[in-house]
C-alpha cells in the first residue's frame, strides 16, 4: 500500500467521525451529547446505536469526536468540553489518581482486542532488547500493558526505549513508515492493517497478562449525577447497539457499517468484525464491566507506576455502575 494511501486512511479516520451526528439522531433529539473516542473498533456499539436509531428513540443526539491521544481525551473531559469518553478505563484511573478529577466509569466494553505488533525482523521478545517501542502516553493503559507483557517475557523497563507518539492509528503509521519503531500494542482495525502491511503479531495481550478491562465509558461524577436519566438512556442505546451488532443475522450489515465508519476496505472490516464477535477476546456481552479485569488493571498500574492513591483493593473508587444496572433493568 502506498504511503499516500496510508496517510489518507489515517487522516480520514481522524476526520471521519469528528463532529459526526447522524440525521436519525438529530431529527427527534432533545438532548445533545458530545462523546470523545479513539477511531477504533471499540466504538462498535456507538456506531450501531446511531445507525439503528437507538439514541434518537430515547431523545438523544450523539456527536462523536475523535482524539489524537489520551492526553487530549482526558483534558477535554475534565474541562467539560465533552460529556462522555470512551477509551481504556485506565485513563479514568489516571484522571482520578494523578489529575485529582472526580470521575466515574459507567460501563464496560472490551478487554482483549490488543495485540503486540512488531517488525518482521523481530523473531522473539528478546529481539526487542535495545529497540524502540511506541506508545500513546508512557504512563497509561496499553503502555502499561505492553510493559507487563514484556516483563513476563523477560524484558524489564530500561531494556528497551519507550517512544510516545499518540493513539493506535498514529502508532500504526509510524511503525509502517519507520522500521526503527520495533513494536507497539495495537487494536483493530490497526492491528489487522499492520499485519496486512507486512508487520506481524506476537500475540494477544490477554493471553500473556490475563484478564484486562480495556475499553469502557466514563464521565465526570458530578455531571453523571446531574444527568442520571440521560446516562441511563445512553447506556441502554449502547447495549441495544451492541446486541444488534453481535447478532449473526446482521453480519453483512455490521461489516458494511464498520467499513463505512472507519473507512476500511471490506477485508479489513470483515477481519475486524470477526475479532469483535470472538467469545473470549471480543466485546463483553451487553458491555458488562469486567471486575476481575479491572482489578488486574489497577494492580498493573500500582505495580508499574507506584502512583500514590491507586488501591487495587478498592475498585469502587473509580466506578458508578448504578447507571448500568438501571439501564439493563429497564431494557
Amino acid at each position: 500500500m502506498s504511503s499516500v494511501f496510508r496517510r489518507g486512511l489515517v487522516f480520514g479516520l481522524i476526520a471521519c467521525t469528528a463532529a459526526s451526528v447522524y440525521a436519525p439522531d438529530v431529527a427527534e433529539a432533545q438532548t445533545s451529547l458530545k462523546v470523545i473516542v479513539f477511531p477504533t473498533l471499540s466504538n462498535l456499539s456507538l456506531f450501531a446505536a446511531q445507525k439503528e436509531g437507538y439514541f434518537s428513540k430515547r431523545g438523544i443526539a450523539v456527536e462523536i469526536q475523535n482524539t489524537p491521544n489520551s492526553e487530549v481525551l482526558r483534558t477535554g473531559l475534565s474541562k467539560g468540553e465533552y460529556h462522555i469518553a470512551h477509551a481504556a478505563v485506565d485513563n479514568a484511573v489516571d484522571m482520578a489518581d494523578v489529575g485529582k478529577v472526580d470521575i466515574a466509569i459507567i460501563m464496560g466494553g472490551d478487554g482483549g482486542l490488543n495485540e503486540l505488533i512488531v517488525q518482521q525482523d523481530i523473531k522473539s521478545y528478546d529481539d526487542l532488547r535495545g529497540k524502540t517501542v511506541v506508545v500513546d502516553a508512557p504512563d497509561t493503559a496499553y503502555a502499561l500493558l505492553l510493559y507487563k507483557m514484556l516483563e513476563i517475557k523477560g524484558l524489564k523497563k530500561g531494556d528497551y526505549v519507550v517512544k510516545p507518539v499518540g493513539g493506535s492509528f498514529r502508532r500504526y503509521e509510524v511503525m509502517v513508515q519507520d522500521n526503527n519503531n520495533a513494536a507497539s500494542m495495537l487494536n483493530p482495525p490497526f492491528s489487522i492493517r499492520a499485519v496486512k502491511d507486512g508487520l506481524k503479531s506476537l500475540g494477544s495481550s490477554v493471553d500473556v497478562t490475563g484478564p484486562y478491562q480495556a475499553g469502557g465509558a466514563f464521565v465526570l461524577r458530578t455531571w453523571g449525577k446531574a444527568n442520571a436519566d440521560t446516562v441511563v438512556k445512553y447506556i441502554q442505546a449502547n447495549v441495544e447497539g451492541l446486541r444488534w451488532a453481535m447478532n449473526p443475522a446482521k453480519k453483512a450489515e455490521v461489516i458494511t457499517m464498520i467499513s463505512e465508519r472507519l473507512k476500511l476496505p471490506e477485508d479489513i472490516a470483515t477481519a475486524s468484525y470477526e475479532m469483535a464477535i470472538d467469545p473470549h477476546k471480543g466485546f463483553a456481552k451487553d458491555a458488562k464491566f469486567d471486575m476481575e479485569g479491572f482489578r488486574n488493571a489497577l494492580e498493573l498500574r500500582a505495580e508499574t507506576l507506584r502512583t500514590p492513591g491507586t488501591d487495587p483493593s478498592k475498585p469502587e473508587k473509580y466506578l458508578d455502575l448504578s447507571y448500568y444496572q438501571r439501564a439493563i433493568t429497564g431494557l
